[in-house]
């Protein structure tokens, strides 16, 4: 019989292990090389026709802007059963990148998600990359915008943007999406095969994520950092029990949603590669991240640009009739300082150095954020270590 500390080590979620094991395969397929617009419209001709559409024609393939995990083309497409060509956009997995996720996992919880919420629509999924050459997820392109045109100063992937007089009509939203998310019921007859959902009251919730990503640090371990493996020990000692867990999206922030101008109107919440079910402080503690808000005019710091912390915390008490634990919550933004320290110190600086990733120059410059969450690690584990004491 495996001991208790063997099995919290090895506790990843079969899917994501086998991801992870995928990912080392394809890293020696590099270096990365740009792929032209002809070659992306005869790959997704590939997949579509292998889909079932008749008459396929792909036309005005466009490599999109930002997406430091995933390439991104927007084209128009039309078929034998549509009214008109429609614009869709191609998520691709590159050969390596900050984060290594799966497409089925995506396509399936998008599918599963689509009646309740605003999620991009689902066209069609290629896991393996059997026709795309890489695996790949193409989705309707929603319209409407990251962050508010006529504001200056904004920067990549909406960090640190600010919402200005969007920022009462968008808050309100943002905290009723990300509640229902946490009270969604649907996953119990969703079709869900690629999830594992954690033991109610057990320490599952944290320890899937600890596994997880001490496993990504040692397979793309650039140098040691001590301070990332005694993190590790103390997230694996301290990891809280989680009552009930439920569907988290992990990257819920700033930059992550969609929205209409004028109306203020939330169209579309975007990157789900990250969602798991586990423990809601997770969430919470990644929204609260001071990378993804911003300061008004007084000097206060808002939540991703949208409110202040303590205004935030007692809405979501309110609107989900969860009582939030300081401990748990302070768990979790450790753990998340932990992984972001990794995507920037290893993932990011190895698929830089072996040239697999289409950004290249981003993702290499990412490796200098990794300090920041270092020195925020310290502090939080800290101020840990003297209450305690």
């Amino acid at each position: 019989m495996t001991d208790t500390s063997e099995q919290n080590n090895a506790l990843v979620e079969p899917r994501l292990a086998y991801i992870l094991d995928r990912k080392i395969a394809h890293s020696k397929r590099g270096p990365y090389r740009p792929k032209t617009a002809e070659q992306v419209e005869a790959a997704l001709e590939r997949l579509l026709n292998a889909e079932g559409f008749d008459d396929v024609r792909v036309s005005r393939v466009k490599r999109m802007t930002g997406g430091a995990s995933k390439e991104q083309f927007s084209f128009a497409l039309d078929h034998r059963d549509a009214p008109s060509a429609q614009t869709y956009v191609l998520r691709m997995d590159p050969l390596e990148g900050i984060v290594e996720t799966c497409r089925l996992r995506e396509a399936e919880l998008l599918r599963a998600l689509a009646s309740e919420f605003p999620v991009p629509p689902v066209l069609a999924v290629d896991g393996e990359g059997e026709h795309l050459g890489n695996p790949g997820l193409i989705t309707g392109f929603v319209p409407g915008v990251t962050k508010p045109t006529d504001m200056a100063g904004q920067s990549v992937s909406g960090i640190g943007s600010s919402y200005g007089r969007y920022a009462e009509i968008i808050a309100p939203q943002f905290l009723k999406t990300l509640v229902g998310l946490h009270s969604w019921q649907g996953w119990r007859q969703a079709e869900l095969p690629n999830f594992v959902m954690p033991a109610a009251n057990s320490t599952e919730a944290a320890l899937y994520q600890v596994g997880l990503w001490s496993r990504v640090w040692r397979e793309d371990l650039v140098e040691p950092v001590p301070l990332i493996t005694l993190t590790e020990q103390w997230l694996r000692a301290n990891a809280p029990v989680c009552e009930a867990p439920c569907l988290v999206h992990c990257d819920y922030r700033v930059g992550n949603f969609m929205f209409e101008e004028p109306s203020g109107q939330i169209t579309t919440i975007l990157d789900w590669e990250l969602a798991h079910f586990g423990d809601f402080h997770e969430d919470l503690a990644w929204i609260l991240q001071r990378l993804f808000g911003s300061w008004d005019e007084k000097g206060h710091f808002l939540v991703c640009g949208l409110m202040e912390r303590e205004r935030f915390l007692e809405e979501y008490q309110r609107l989900s009739g969860r009582t939030i634990d300081p401990a748990a919550l302070r768990y979790y933004e450790i753990m998340n300082a932990w992984k972001c320290a990794i995507m920037d110190l290893s993932s990011a600086v190895i698929a830089g150095q072996r040239a697999n990733n289409h950004q290249d120059l981003l993702i290499t410059w990412l490796g200098a954020a990794g300090s920041v969450f270092l020195a925020q690690i310290g502090k939080l584990i800290g101020e840990e270590v003297n209450h305690a004491a």
